[in-house]
């Protein structure tokens, strides 16, 4: 361990909790700065007339990720949160309400379909095993930080062999004929704020990651790992500030002392690691004339990912008799059309592609006795476009319910008892998320990797970044890594091989 350093986290993200984690259990003293009233960053939780509803992320994949976090406390994950796995892991759902679920057992895939185009089982047989070779040759990169251009060019032989380059549709286009399962194996990229149309298929890993650890729900709801997170943070000696948000970090030259807040305390360090925004961090947090790198200019013209609207809502009673399981997704008819407004259009587009997710199939607990919460998300355009939220949100979410009522949830918005909506704004102001991006960047080929904002400050050296902006991108799975990155950086294990 190094000598014991003063280090401030900025954000209490998954990246941020991850990464002060790590670094409180060497002995830093460690202290992390929120804006909020609790904890979570996107994981925030809304509690709402006894209604508990997870605020961000809901799928989680990899347990091994968070072992990994709680053994480098000496603790056992299992004695914190528990995770129960899914099947199946999701239940999608075409124009016409057909469904297709999508399972963790490859038999039971190709059961599936077999419902639906027997003749594309050879196909998938093929498609999964070059998925498997994606897999292996990127998953070592992705709790490793890619701080030379030399690393980037290590891979780059695989990603022209794998074809890896290819738009994650066109790719599953070579092997699946059938043009609704061209849609359900190459949906992932939406997890993470990218065009299935456009994001290359280097992230169909994604896919792969589920396949070798499963689909999990965390008992409580994923605030639920929030809280153990917290609690073991604070087991090992850290401080959490609440309610208290970074005016701007303090910078002497190309080192930066500490963060000054907006009530006018400062807070000196050693190492600052934001767990904000990385574009929202140097573009609002770092003035511009001492950057030499990502002027503002630079920043805006990046490539940023579609934004989100989402209403969480709990009804009076059961939907026990729905076709709906835990997660769902409800693909609709013009879906290359949408992906296009919606990546790089500038107005609202009129069709829906939902995601919708129940976690009262598995969990009561989160709900008052004998109701249901939900959860739905609808992917729009992030605030580059023309849309003037204030004034057509509340028509919106109705048209988004009006949906469901008629497709899935019966007589659904007279039973709807208790009711919150975020939206593109809410990213923007709230979240402080650039443009309101929910996943940052586009996780395009260059803007990826090498090509993303550093772990490590190309400038300032001991400046640190975690969480969607930066190195290996959007999705629990990767920003936990994120975490582990930098914590590495700041303080390597001795096993530890940085690149």
């Amino acid at each position: 361990m190094e000598k014991r350093k003063k280090i401030v986290v900025i954000g209490s993200g998954f990246g941020g909790l991850s990464s002060a984690i790590r670094l409180a259990a060497k002995g830093h003293d460690v202290t992390i700065i929120e804006k909020r009233d609790k904890p979570g960053g996107r994981a925030y939780q809304y509690e709402i007339d006894g209604f508990k509803f997870d605020g961000g992320p809901t799928v989680i994949t990899a347990p091994y990720i968070f072992d990994e976090i709680f053994e480098a406390a000496g603790k056992k994950r299992e004695e914190y949160f528990t995770l129960a796995p899914l099947d199946p892991f999701y239940r999608i759902f075409d124009n016409n309400g057909k469904h297709f679920d999508y399972m963790r057992n490859e038999e039971d895939v190709l059961n599936e379909i077999d419902r639906w185009n027997p003749a594309d089982k050879d196909g998938y047989l093929k498609f999964t095993r070059r998925t498997i070779e994606i897999f292996n040759l990127f998953h070592p990169y992705t709790d490793k930080p890619f701080l030379r251009f030399k690393n980037m060019l290590k891979i780059m032989p695989g990603v022209i062999r794998l074809g890896a380059y290819m738009g994650t549709h066109s790719y599953v286009k070579r092997y699946v004929k059938h043009d609704f399962l061209r849609k359900v194996f190459s949906f992932h990229p939406l997890l993470i704020g990218g065009n299935p149309f456009d994001t290359p298929s280097i992230y169909l890993l994604i896919m792969q990651f589920e396949k070798e650890w499963g689909v999990h729900y965390a008992v409580g709801g994923v605030s639920s790992i929030i809280r153990a997170l917290t609690r073991l943070f604070e087991e090992l000696g850290g401080t959490i500030l609440l309610n208290s948000e970074v005016d701007h970090i303090m910078v002497q030259g190309d080192t930066v002392t500490g963060v000054k807040l907006n009530d006018g305390t400062v807070h000196e360090a050693n190492v600052v690691v934001s767990n904000a925004d990385a574009a929202f961090t140097y573009r609002k947090l770092i003035p511009e004339e001492s950057r030499k790198k990502y002027s503002n200019r630079q920043i805006d013209r990046k490539s940023y990912s579609s934004s989100l609207f989402v209403v969480y809502f709990g009804t009076k009673k059961k939907y026990t008799d729905s076709k709906l399981a835990h997660h769902n997704i409800i693909v609709s008819k013009e879906y290359r059309r949408l992906m296009k407004q919606i990546f790089k259009g500038t107005k609202l587009p009129d069709d829906l592609s939902l995601y919708l997710h129940m976690p009262t199939r598995s969990d009561s607990s989160i709900a008052p006795d004998g109701c249901e919460l939900f959860y739905v998300l609808a992917l729009v355009p992030n605030m580059k476009a023309d849309i003037e939220w204030e004034k057509i949100a509340e028509e919106y979410k109705g048209k988004i319910l009006n949906f469901l009522e008629e497709n899935y949830l019966p007589d659904l918005q007279e039973n709807i008892i208790a009711e919150h909506y975020i939206d593109p704004p809410h990213f923007q102001n709230t979240l402080n998320s650039h443009y309101g991006a929910a996943f940052s960047f586009t996780p395009s080929l260059l803007q990826s990797a090498y090509f993303r904002p550093h772990n490590r400050s190309e400038q300032f050296k001991n400046l640190y970044f975690v969480g969607a902006g930066t190195h290996p991108g959007a999705g629990v799975p990767a920003v936990l890594s994120s975490g582990k990155i930098a914590a590495e950086l700041i303080d390597p294990s001795p096993h530890q091989n940085g690149r």
